[in-house]
């Protein structure tokens, strides 16, 4: 049995221009650092954030076992895909580092999106801490977490500082 159906041709070509003009909006909202549009980019997160660190790491050798770390630094982003740092991290076995100064380097993508890369000790220039990222609230906030090391289980939230 064969059924007729009504040409409904305009009202479907008017239906899928809208539903592209709204993708092509959502898509660009969620890329904006701003809300107006403007894709991110390493000058995005320019400026001064306060980090917290929280998450477990093995310790060094010869006694290797896993330890909880938590952690705050305050890390300067230059705007050009560097940044330094100074942190104190503790360990429930290893202790604390108090005011370890660092530096490293950053990529971050349109959509918001991006990678740190971070060498913790100048010593072991092989050891190199990458972090993948997420800016939020227009440049105001920044999510991470490790990807390696493997046995680095890091995330971290940042906020921007506020000069007064």
């Amino acid at each position: 049995m064969k059924v007729k159906t009504k040409s409904t041709g305009t009202f479907f070509h008017s239906s899928w221009a809208a539903a592209i003009a709204f993708t092509a909006l959502c898509s660009t909202q969620a890329m904006s650092d701003d809300g107006r549009g403007k894709p991110c980019s390493n000058f995005t997160i320019r400026g001064d954030y306060g980090i917290q660190v929280q998450g477990s790491r093995n310790t060094p050798p010869p006694n290797v076992v896993t330890e909880n770390v938590i952690g705050v630094l305050i890390r300067k982003f230059d705007g050009y895909g560097n940044f330094e740092q100074v942190d104190n991290v503790k360990g429930s076995v290893s202790g604390i580092v108090p005011d370890r100064q660092g530096a490293g380097t950053y990529e971050v993508n349109a959509d918001c999106t991006g990678e740190t890369y971070f060498q913790p000790d100048p010593n072991n220039p092989n050891l190199v801490i990458k972090e993948k990222i997420v800016i939020v609230n227009n440049g105001n906030g920044i999510l991470a977490i490790t990807q390696s090391p493997p046995t680095l289980m890091v995330s971290t939230v940042a906020t921007r500082v506020q000069k007064r």
